[in-house]
């Protein structure tokens, strides 16, 4: 525990507040950005890292991933578009709180979310990260491929709608992936001669497709009709009665 107190200290400096403070800023405009996200956005400082010290640099690039990644929730709730992969499902229940007038409060639960499940993962990973990697070491071809099942069988379970409908979606899911050159033999799938198509569809396109521009080709069928204007004062933190019906979803999901 001492190791552990005093490998923080340095954390609490003023130039790494400053550097944290400026990574989180630019995490949440990249997140807030559909398409672009905090693997762009670390992709893109990652020169600048080369002249900080190492410390400063995995501040900035780890402020900035955190960021980015809880950013894309507020779009996702205002716009009903997830910024990042990672906010799909938060168009599921935070867009429709929008819909209400309970803007600030959906904004809400996703800060206090994401900020718990933060904290759990950097808990867990600094105290069980030898278990955990001893773990993935065990991990083979047999794992991964049960693995894919199980994510199979709770599209089914999870998914509204009809069952049928829902493999049906996953399995066009798994098609999409196969496009481009396969990593074991080299041969090219379903690229129909389009070199773009050679290292595959990536995850936001997909997601900015599937999200984004049915949005807009929603919002254009309404533009005769009168609706109400999504209204954001400000960010809403949960109530006591709130935590009382989510403590229990926010533990289940910082587990999974």
């Amino acid at each position: 525990m001492d190791n552990l107190l005093l490998m923080m200290a340095p954390l609490f400096s003023s130039k790494l507040l400053l550097v944290l403070f400026f990574g989180t800023l630019f995490g949440l405009i990249l997140g807030v950005l559909p398409g672009l996200g905090p693997t762009t956005g670390g992709a893109l400082i990652l020169p600048f890292t080369m002249t900080l010290d190492p410390l400063s640099a995995i501040v900035l690039l780890t402020s900035i991933y955190c960021a980015g990644t809880y950013g894309g929730a507020i779009t996702a709730v205002l716009i009903n578009t997830p910024g990042t992969p990672a906010a799909a499902a938060t168009c599921l229940d935070g867009y429709p709180l929008a819909q209400k007038g309970e803007a600030g409060r959906a904004l809400g639960m996703a800060t206090v979310s994401s900020t718990v499940g933060g904290i759990f993962s950097v808990v867990i990973l600094v105290f069980f990260a030898p278990i955990l990697a001893q773990l993935a070491y065990e991990f083979g071809q047999p794992e991964y491929f049960a693995l894919a099942i199980f994510g199979l069988t709770m599209l089914a379970s999870i998914g509204e709608g009809s069952p049928i409908k829902n493999l049906i979606a996953g399995a066009f899911g798994i098609l999409i992936s196969t496009v481009g050159k396969d990593f074991m033999t080299s041969i090219d799938r379903f690229t129909f001669g389009i070199n773009e198509l050679t290292e595959g569809i990536g995850f936001i396109p997909v997601v900015v497709g599937l999200f984004a521009m049915s949005e807009m080709l929603t919002q254009s069928t309404l533009i005769n009709q009168v609706f109400n204007r999504i209204a954001l004062k400000a960010i809403k933190l949960p109530s006591k009665d709130d935590y009382k019906k989510t403590w229990k979803t926010i533990l289940r999901s910082s587990g999974i």
